[in-house]
């Protein structure tokens, strides 16, 4: 048997949004929680995308700095393992 947990969370959102919200969850065959669950992932993974751009465009700036090629950088990352 399962011993799942579940912590409730209460949110409160204007009429027309928690309309909207149900509206949508039941378009898409899903519970309300189930939906939120869907859109919190979205959010942490959209969230991550935005992490790794903001670092890949930091390590462009530096390796054109320091005039360093992408095929020096894979020998130098390859020859740290």
């Amino acid at each position: 048997m399962s011993t799942r947990q579940r912590a409730v969370i209460s949110l409160s959102v204007p009429p027309e949004t928690a309309a909207e919200y149900r509206k949508i969850a039941k378009s898409q065959g899903e519970t309300i929680s189930q939906f939120f669950r869907e859109m919190f992932e979205f959010y942490k993974r959209e969230k991550l995308k935005k992490e790794l751009n903001r670092l890949q465009d930091y390590g462009a700036a530096k390796a054109k700095a320091l005039k360093i090629t992408e095929r020096e950088i894979e020998k130098l990352i390859f020859e740290g393992r």
